[in-house]
């Protein structure tokens, strides 16, 4: 379904902002015509870093009536030509899940310091590598109200650190994904209970990896393949849930 047209006064910023050293570039996506503070959301990109893709995600976040900040977790001009360039960029995070979760904070710090955002009522979506990075940030104990994973990876080096997850989880999974198959989804559920948190996780039949994706094709034997019917489905799911945690019924006229 399409999404309804942003309104004249939707503005799209590009902000500057340093992590240890590095300079990243993020959006922030939010309505001019606003006064105060609104619940606000981190949209963290997948492997291709922040993309048309990654903007029109936070542009439909304002349609909903929230606050949207795309995190750049690479660094600013860094970004992947083809997908063994983000292969590399990615796994290099995955790899340094330390490192990973500093560039995830220094982006939540920034969309707090933006004066825009309700720092009670915030919330982290990602796709893919988005997922794998958001779930770190709640796994580091950052003050996250709702995460919202997209055929995201599932598994982290220091399950332990669930206990630190402070707000409610919800996973998106693509049913015969098999970049993160079944072990990997009974092992983060197993984490999740073990801890104690308040999560949900949702499988959607027929559908693989990067169901969100329509570039990804339609070819489900590749292992990652666009799902119109899991597209809508997940972003309605997402939007119910934020509606849920953030009591805020802006979220009630969901439409993706």
């Amino acid at each position: 379904l399409a999404a309804g047209q942003l309104s004249a006064a939707t503005k799209v910023d590009t902000v500057e902002y340093q992590v240890d050293g590095t300079t990243c570039s993020g959006l922030l996506a939010y309505d001019s015509s606003w006064t105060g503070t609104r619940p606000a959301v981190l949209v963290t990109h997948d492997w291709m870093g922040i993309t048309e893709r990654t903007k029109q995600n936070a542009e439909d976040l304002v349609k909903l009536g929230y606050v949207a900040f795309c995190v750049d977790v690479y660094g600013k001009g860094v970004r992947p030509s083809d997908a063994g360039e983000a292969s590399k960029l990615a796994g290099s995070f995955k790899a340094d899940r330390t490192k990973l979760r500093l560039r995830m904070q220094g982006a939540l710090t920034t969309l707090l310091a933006s004066g825009k955002a309700d720092s009670k009522r915030i919330g982290a979506i990602g796709y893919c590598f988005g997922g794998t990075s958001v779930l770190e940030l709640a796994r580091a104990g950052a003050p996250i109200a709702a995460t919202v994973s997209f055929h995201g990876g599932l598994s982290t080096p220091t399950p332990a650190d669930a206990k630190n997850i402070s707000g409610k989880l919800l996973v998106l999974h693509g049913a015969d994904d098999p970049f993160v198959p079944a072990p990997e989804v009974a092992g983060f559920q197993e984490e999740m209970r073990a801890a104690k948190v308040d999560w949900q996780f949702v499988a959607y039949g027929n559908s693989v990896h990067s169901f969100t994706n329509k570039s990804a094709g339609d070819d489900n034997s590749k292992g990652a393949a666009y799902n119109a019917n899991a597209d809508r489905r997940s972003w309605q799911a997402m939007a119910d849930f934020f509606v849920e945690v953030f009591t805020d019924k802006t979220a009630d006229k969901a439409n993706h």
